[in-house]
């Protein structure tokens, strides 16, 4: 992979509980999973898990932030290497960011968008907030690019919304062993998306 999931967790919180909850997580769901199984699989044991975390809705919390603000890192990168000439290159390195992110994080974005209902409030405000940051950055670049007469598109919101669904919707049926690449995957989605904007050129 090349972004680094893990970028934005708390110093002194290892990896591996983070790692073994996603596995765990995606193999028998969240409530199917007790913190002696994350323990185990992380070579830890149970009271070390609450060393770090206070709860198993905490540890989805944090996985959940991390998966958050590693896919707005990557779009926001992109956009950065995009560049500002035309609203096209930059819907395009959006596109390519993101459904290549949702291939190479799949079990962890799989386990977010299964089980988002199970974080508590508090914290579901909070990656409420980051998801409508996440789509603002795509709904405000096409929205511009109609403005300018560079898309044909009646539906800003309609369009952008289908667009990322598109992407998320990757970490549902990616595996590793599969004929596509995540590269090859972001290509294909973005030149969907650019289709789909009526640019003519995607």
């Amino acid at each position: 992979m090349t972004e680094d999931m893990w970028a934005a967790v708390p110093p002194g919180s290892p990896r591996r509980l983070l790692t073994a909850a996603v596995d765990a997580f995606a193999g028998v769901g969240y409530h199917g999973t007790s913190t002696r199984h994350i323990a185990a699989a992380a070579g830890m044991s149970a009271g070390a898990l609450y060393v770090h975390y206070r709860t198993k809705a905490d540890l989805l919390f944090q996985i959940a932030l991390a998966v958050h603000e590693s896919v707005l890192a990557a779009l926001r990168d992109a956009l950065a290497a995009a560049g500002g000439e035309g609203h096209a290159p930059r819907v395009r390195a959006l596109v390519y960011a993101f459904a290549g992110w949702h291939a190479r994080h799949h079990l962890a974005a799989r386990v977010i968008q299964n089980e988002l209902g199970a974080l508590e409030p508090e914290h579901a405000e909070r990656i409420a907030g980051l998801r409508r940051t996440v789509r603002a950055l795509l709904r405000d670049e096409i929205r511009a690019g109609a403005a300018a007469g560079e898309f044909d598109v009646a539906d800003v919101e309609g369009t952008a919304r289908a667009l990322a669904s598109l992407a998320i919707d990757v970490c549902r049926w990616y595996r590793p062993e599969g004929p596509r690449t995540p590269e090859e995957i972001g290509a294909l989605y973005a030149h969907l998306a650019l289709r789909m904007l009526g640019t003519g050129n995607g």
